[in-house]
Protein backbone atom coordinates (compact mmCIF):
# COMPACT_ATOMS: atom_id res chain seq x y z
CA UNK A 1 0.00 0.00 0.00
CA UNK A 2 1.34 3.43 -0.92
CA UNK A 3 2.06 6.09 1.71
CA UNK A 4 -0.86 8.24 0.47
CA UNK A 5 -3.23 5.27 0.73
CA UNK A 6 -1.97 4.47 4.25
CA UNK A 7 -2.55 8.06 5.34
CA UNK A 8 -6.07 8.02 3.87
CA UNK A 9 -6.90 4.68 5.51
CA UNK A 10 -5.62 5.89 8.88
CA UNK A 11 -7.67 9.07 8.66
CA UNK A 12 -10.78 7.10 7.74
CA UNK A 13 -10.26 4.72 10.65
CA UNK A 14 -9.80 7.68 13.04
CA UNK A 15 -13.02 9.26 11.78
CA UNK A 16 -14.96 6.02 12.29
CA UNK A 17 -13.51 5.68 15.80
CA UNK A 18 -14.49 9.25 16.68
CA UNK A 19 -18.02 8.77 15.38
CA UNK A 20 -18.36 5.51 17.30
CA UNK A 21 -17.03 7.16 20.46
CA UNK A 22 -19.61 9.97 20.27
CA UNK A 23 -22.48 7.74 19.14
CA UNK A 24 -23.87 7.01 22.63
CA UNK A 25 -24.25 10.69 23.44
CA UNK A 26 -25.57 11.58 20.00
CA UNK A 27 -28.36 8.99 20.13
CA UNK A 28 -29.10 9.16 23.86
CA UNK A 29 -31.73 8.82 25.09
CA UNK A 30 -33.06 6.17 22.72
CA UNK A 31 -36.06 5.34 24.93
CA UNK A 32 -37.73 6.69 28.08
CA UNK A 33 -35.32 7.31 30.96
CA UNK A 34 -36.15 5.90 34.38
CA UNK A 35 -35.43 8.48 37.10
CA UNK A 36 -35.29 6.69 40.45
CA UNK A 37 -36.08 8.93 43.42
CA UNK A 38 -35.14 6.93 46.55
CA UNK A 39 -37.63 8.77 48.78
CA UNK A 40 -41.39 9.14 49.10
CA UNK A 41 -43.56 11.44 47.01
CA UNK A 42 -43.91 15.10 47.89
CA UNK A 43 -40.36 15.61 49.22
CA UNK A 44 -37.75 18.00 47.88
CA UNK A 45 -36.15 15.39 45.61
CA UNK A 46 -39.49 14.24 44.21
CA UNK A 47 -40.68 17.81 43.60
CA UNK A 48 -37.54 18.67 41.62
CA UNK A 49 -37.49 15.39 39.71
CA UNK A 50 -41.02 15.91 38.40
CA UNK A 51 -40.34 19.54 37.54
CA UNK A 52 -37.14 18.71 35.64
CA UNK A 53 -38.63 15.65 33.90
CA UNK A 54 -40.92 17.72 31.70
CA UNK A 55 -38.15 20.12 30.72
CA UNK A 56 -35.76 17.25 29.96
CA UNK A 57 -38.42 15.69 27.74
CA UNK A 58 -38.65 18.90 25.76
CA UNK A 59 -34.86 19.08 25.39
CA UNK A 60 -34.21 15.41 24.56
CA UNK A 61 -37.42 14.29 22.89
CA UNK A 62 -37.76 11.34 25.28
CA UNK A 63 -39.77 10.97 28.47
CA UNK A 64 -38.08 11.00 31.88
CA UNK A 65 -40.25 8.81 34.12
CA UNK A 66 -39.99 9.44 37.87
CA UNK A 67 -40.16 6.31 40.01
CA UNK A 68 -40.21 6.53 43.82
CA UNK A 69 -38.34 3.68 45.55
CA UNK A 70 -38.11 4.72 49.19
CA UNK A 71 -36.61 2.88 52.13
CA UNK A 72 -33.39 2.45 54.13
CA UNK A 73 -32.61 6.15 54.03
CA UNK A 74 -32.55 6.23 50.24
CA UNK A 75 -30.35 3.16 49.86
CA UNK A 76 -33.01 0.86 48.38
CA UNK A 77 -33.39 3.12 45.35
CA UNK A 78 -29.64 3.68 45.12
CA UNK A 79 -28.97 -0.06 45.17
CA UNK A 80 -31.58 -0.57 42.47
CA UNK A 81 -29.81 1.91 40.19
CA UNK A 82 -26.35 0.50 41.00
CA UNK A 83 -27.57 -2.90 39.76
CA UNK A 84 -29.32 -1.59 36.63
CA UNK A 85 -28.03 -1.97 33.06
CA UNK A 86 -25.43 0.77 32.37
CA UNK A 87 -27.09 1.90 29.14
CA UNK A 88 -27.93 5.41 30.32
CA UNK A 89 -31.66 4.78 30.68
CA UNK A 90 -31.75 4.41 34.46
CA UNK A 91 -30.44 7.14 36.74
CA UNK A 92 -30.56 8.03 40.42
CA UNK A 93 -31.69 11.44 41.65
CA UNK A 94 -30.65 11.59 45.28
CA UNK A 95 -29.32 13.86 48.01
CA UNK A 96 -26.43 14.34 50.44
CA UNK A 97 -27.98 11.40 52.29
CA UNK A 98 -25.93 9.13 50.00
CA UNK A 99 -22.67 10.60 51.32
CA UNK A 100 -23.86 10.24 54.92
CA UNK A 101 -25.10 6.67 54.52
CA UNK A 102 -21.83 5.53 52.98
CA UNK A 103 -20.50 5.48 56.55
CA UNK A 104 -23.71 5.20 58.58
CA UNK A 105 -24.73 1.94 56.89
CA UNK A 106 -21.23 0.74 55.99
CA UNK A 107 -21.74 -2.68 57.63
CA UNK A 108 -24.92 -3.49 55.73
CA UNK A 109 -24.36 -1.79 52.35
CA UNK A 110 -24.68 -4.22 49.45
CA UNK A 111 -22.92 -1.96 46.96
CA UNK A 112 -20.06 0.55 46.90
CA UNK A 113 -21.43 4.09 46.74
CA UNK A 114 -18.12 5.47 45.50
CA UNK A 115 -17.51 2.95 42.73
CA UNK A 116 -20.85 1.39 41.72
CA UNK A 117 -22.48 4.74 40.98
CA UNK A 118 -21.12 7.27 38.47
CA UNK A 119 -21.59 10.97 39.37
CA UNK A 120 -23.13 13.01 36.54
CA UNK A 121 -24.24 16.40 37.85
CA UNK A 122 -24.92 18.34 41.01
CA UNK A 123 -28.38 19.77 40.34
CA UNK A 124 -28.98 22.07 43.30
CA UNK A 125 -28.30 23.03 46.90
CA UNK A 126 -30.83 23.83 49.62
CA UNK A 127 -30.97 24.57 53.33
CA UNK A 128 -32.79 22.54 55.91
CA UNK A 129 -35.37 24.64 57.75
CA UNK A 130 -36.33 24.05 61.38
CA UNK A 131 -40.13 24.06 61.51
CA UNK A 132 -42.55 23.36 64.36
CA UNK A 133 -46.25 22.57 64.60
CA UNK A 134 -48.29 25.63 65.66
CA UNK A 135 -49.25 23.86 68.88
CA UNK A 136 -45.63 24.06 70.04
CA UNK A 137 -45.38 27.22 72.21
CA UNK A 138 -42.07 28.42 70.78
CA UNK A 139 -41.60 31.23 68.29
CA UNK A 140 -37.81 31.21 68.19
CA UNK A 141 -34.94 28.76 68.50
CA UNK A 142 -34.04 29.93 72.04
CA UNK A 143 -37.67 29.45 73.11
CA UNK A 144 -37.72 25.96 71.58
CA UNK A 145 -34.50 25.00 73.34
CA UNK A 146 -35.84 26.29 76.65
CA UNK A 147 -39.08 24.35 76.15
CA UNK A 148 -37.20 21.14 75.37
CA UNK A 149 -35.02 21.51 78.45
CA UNK A 150 -38.05 22.02 80.68
CA UNK A 151 -39.70 18.93 79.17
CA UNK A 152 -36.95 16.31 78.65
CA UNK A 153 -38.03 13.40 76.47
CA UNK A 154 -41.38 15.03 75.65
CA UNK A 155 -40.74 16.77 72.31
CA UNK A 156 -40.33 14.62 69.21
CA UNK A 157 -38.31 15.59 66.17
CA UNK A 158 -39.28 13.99 62.88
CA UNK A 159 -36.57 13.33 60.28
CA UNK A 160 -37.02 12.75 56.57
CA UNK A 161 -35.12 9.47 56.51
CA UNK A 162 -32.42 7.85 58.64
CA UNK A 163 -29.07 9.28 57.57
CA UNK A 164 -30.53 12.33 55.84
CA UNK A 165 -29.36 15.88 56.46
CA UNK A 166 -32.67 16.30 58.25
CA UNK A 167 -31.63 13.45 60.57
CA UNK A 168 -28.14 14.86 61.07
CA UNK A 169 -29.47 18.33 61.89
CA UNK A 170 -31.76 16.76 64.53
CA UNK A 171 -28.87 14.78 66.03
CA UNK A 172 -26.63 17.85 66.03
CA UNK A 173 -29.32 19.91 67.79
CA UNK A 174 -29.59 17.25 70.51
CA UNK A 175 -25.83 17.06 70.94
CA UNK A 176 -24.83 20.71 70.65
CA UNK A 177 -27.77 22.11 72.66
CA UNK A 178 -27.74 19.21 75.13
CA UNK A 179 -31.40 18.30 74.59
CA UNK A 180 -33.38 15.14 75.23
CA UNK A 181 -35.75 14.81 72.27
CA UNK A 182 -37.21 11.76 70.55
CA UNK A 183 -36.15 11.33 66.91
CA UNK A 184 -38.76 9.73 64.64
CA UNK A 185 -37.72 8.66 61.10
CA UNK A 186 -39.97 8.73 58.03
CA UNK A 187 -39.54 7.58 54.41
CA UNK A 188 -39.04 11.03 52.91
CA UNK A 189 -39.69 14.74 53.14
CA UNK A 190 -43.30 14.40 52.00
CA UNK A 191 -44.43 11.97 54.73
CA UNK A 192 -42.53 13.81 57.47
CA UNK A 193 -44.03 17.14 56.36
CA UNK A 194 -47.54 15.69 56.52
CA UNK A 195 -46.79 14.39 60.02
CA UNK A 196 -45.68 17.86 61.08
CA UNK A 197 -48.74 19.59 59.63
CA UNK A 198 -51.10 17.13 61.32
CA UNK A 199 -49.34 17.46 64.67
CA UNK A 200 -48.06 13.87 64.74
CA UNK A 201 -44.59 15.32 65.34
CA UNK A 202 -43.56 18.54 67.08
CA UNK A 203 -40.69 19.66 64.87
CA UNK A 204 -38.81 18.86 61.70
CA UNK A 205 -35.71 20.00 59.86
CA UNK A 206 -37.47 20.15 56.49
CA UNK A 207 -35.76 20.63 53.14
CA UNK A 208 -36.18 24.04 51.52
CA UNK A 209 -38.87 23.07 48.97
CA UNK A 210 -40.90 21.17 51.58
CA UNK A 211 -40.64 23.99 54.12
CA UNK A 212 -41.71 26.55 51.52
CA UNK A 213 -44.73 24.46 50.54
CA UNK A 214 -45.71 23.79 54.17
CA UNK A 215 -45.44 27.48 55.08
CA UNK A 216 -47.99 28.35 52.42
CA UNK A 217 -50.56 26.14 54.15
CA UNK A 218 -50.25 28.10 57.40
CA UNK A 219 -50.03 24.82 59.29
CA UNK A 220 -46.39 25.10 60.37
CA UNK A 221 -44.12 27.73 61.88
CA UNK A 222 -40.51 27.93 60.68
CA UNK A 223 -37.78 29.21 62.99
CA UNK A 224 -34.36 29.06 61.30
CA UNK A 225 -32.23 27.74 58.43
CA UNK A 226 -29.27 25.40 58.87
CA UNK A 227 -26.91 26.99 56.35
CA UNK A 228 -24.01 29.19 57.42
CA UNK A 229 -25.62 32.26 55.87
CA UNK A 230 -29.24 33.44 55.71
CA UNK A 231 -31.22 32.13 52.75
CA UNK A 232 -32.80 34.67 50.35
CA UNK A 233 -35.91 32.49 50.00
CA UNK A 234 -36.44 32.66 53.77
CA UNK A 235 -35.28 36.23 54.44
CA UNK A 236 -36.97 36.50 57.83
CA UNK A 237 -35.35 33.38 59.25
CA UNK A 238 -32.07 33.52 61.20
CA UNK A 239 -29.41 30.81 60.95
CA UNK A 240 -29.29 27.97 63.47
CA UNK A 241 -25.63 28.67 64.21
CA UNK A 242 -26.66 32.05 65.62
CA UNK A 243 -28.16 30.18 68.58
CA UNK A 244 -26.40 26.80 68.41
CA UNK A 245 -22.78 27.36 67.32
CA UNK A 246 -21.57 24.60 65.02
CA UNK A 247 -25.01 23.59 63.75
CA UNK A 248 -24.42 24.14 60.05
CA UNK A 249 -25.59 21.65 57.46
CA UNK A 250 -26.93 21.93 53.92
CA UNK A 251 -28.51 19.54 51.47
CA UNK A 252 -27.58 18.89 47.87
CA UNK A 253 -29.44 17.10 45.07
CA UNK A 254 -27.53 15.21 42.39
CA UNK A 255 -27.80 12.62 39.62
CA UNK A 256 -25.83 9.39 39.27
CA UNK A 257 -25.70 6.55 36.71
CA UNK A 258 -24.80 2.88 37.22
CA UNK A 259 -21.13 1.96 36.92
CA UNK A 260 -20.20 1.27 33.30
CA UNK A 261 -22.47 3.89 31.75
CA UNK A 262 -20.64 5.44 28.77
CA UNK A 263 -18.87 8.63 29.82
CA UNK A 264 -20.37 10.49 26.86
CA UNK A 265 -23.87 9.87 28.27
CA UNK A 266 -22.79 10.84 31.78
CA UNK A 267 -21.50 14.15 30.43
CA UNK A 268 -24.51 14.64 28.14
CA UNK A 269 -26.91 14.53 31.11
CA UNK A 270 -24.78 17.13 32.85
CA UNK A 271 -25.10 19.40 29.83
CA UNK A 272 -28.88 19.10 29.43
CA UNK A 273 -29.50 19.50 33.17
CA UNK A 274 -27.61 22.79 33.03
CA UNK A 275 -29.74 23.74 30.04
CA UNK A 276 -32.92 22.85 31.93
CA UNK A 277 -31.85 24.87 34.98
CA UNK A 278 -31.51 27.90 32.72
CA UNK A 279 -35.21 27.80 31.86
CA UNK A 280 -36.98 30.92 33.17
CA UNK A 281 -39.84 29.00 34.81
CA UNK A 282 -37.48 26.60 36.57
CA UNK A 283 -35.25 29.45 37.75
CA UNK A 284 -38.29 31.23 39.18
CA UNK A 285 -39.46 28.04 40.91
CA UNK A 286 -36.06 27.42 42.47
CA UNK A 287 -35.87 30.99 43.75
CA UNK A 288 -39.29 30.64 45.40
CA UNK A 289 -38.51 27.29 46.97
CA UNK A 290 -35.19 28.10 48.60
CA UNK A 291 -33.15 26.14 46.07
CA UNK A 292 -29.87 27.19 44.50
CA UNK A 293 -29.53 25.75 40.96
CA UNK A 294 -26.03 24.49 40.17
CA UNK A 295 -25.54 22.15 37.20
CA UNK A 296 -21.99 20.88 37.77
CA UNK A 297 -19.71 18.70 35.68
CA UNK A 298 -19.28 15.00 36.56
CA UNK A 299 -15.78 15.66 37.93
CA UNK A 300 -17.01 18.46 40.18
CA UNK A 301 -19.76 16.25 41.62
CA UNK A 302 -17.36 13.35 42.16
CA UNK A 303 -14.92 15.56 44.07
CA UNK A 304 -17.68 17.05 46.22
CA UNK A 305 -19.24 13.65 46.94
CA UNK A 306 -15.95 12.16 48.12
CA UNK A 307 -15.25 15.21 50.31
CA UNK A 308 -18.69 14.89 51.90
CA UNK A 309 -18.25 11.17 52.56
CA UNK A 310 -15.12 11.99 54.57
CA UNK A 311 -16.72 15.00 56.30
CA UNK A 312 -19.82 13.13 57.45
CA UNK A 313 -17.78 10.12 58.51
CA UNK A 314 -16.04 12.44 60.96
CA UNK A 315 -19.37 13.78 62.27
CA UNK A 316 -20.73 10.25 62.73
CA UNK A 317 -17.70 9.16 64.72
CA UNK A 318 -17.55 12.33 66.85
CA UNK A 319 -21.26 12.30 67.76
CA UNK A 320 -21.53 8.48 67.82
CA UNK A 321 -24.59 8.71 65.53
CA UNK A 322 -26.27 5.37 64.95
CA UNK A 323 -29.32 4.22 63.04
CA UNK A 324 -32.48 3.38 64.90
Amino acid sequence: MKIKELVFAGAALTAVTLVAGHAPAASWPEKPVRVVVPFGTGGGTDIQARLLAENLRQISGQRFLVENRSGAGGLIGAELVAGSPPDGHTLLFTTATLAINTTLFAKTLKFDTRNDLVPSTLVSNAPNVLCVHPSVPARSVPELIALARKNPGKLNNGVNTPGSTSHFAAEMLKDLADLDTLIIPFTGGGPSSVALMTGEIDMLFATGPVAAAALKTGRVRCLAVTTAQKNPSFPDLPTMNTFVPGLEIGNWYAMFFPKGTPQEIVERLSVIIKQALGDAKIKAFYAREGLEPVGSTPKELQAMFRRDVDKYAGVIRAANIQTR
